[in-house]
């Protein structure tokens, strides 16, 4: 697995969860929900995603899985 998948895995695990969260716990999960969305429509301009950043660093190689 390369970056890009592993950082669309975590931010729709990370939404899924809280979703589950704030119809079982607390409605203020919500916000965790468009936390994680802001950061996906914002790297999709600027380029800069700090689960990629934090991958890179962990040694998982960018690019191309085929």
């Amino acid at each position: 697995m390369n970056v890009d998948r592993i950082v669309f895995a975590v931010a729709g695990s990370f939404i899924l969860i809280s979703l589950l969260l704030a119809h079982y716990h607390s409605e203020l999960w919500l916000w965790f929900t468009a936390f994680v969305g802001a950061n996906l429509f914002q790297s999709a301009f600027t380029g800069f995603c700090p689960m990629a950043i934090i991958l890179k660093k962990l040694g998982i190689k960018s690019g191309c899985a085929f």
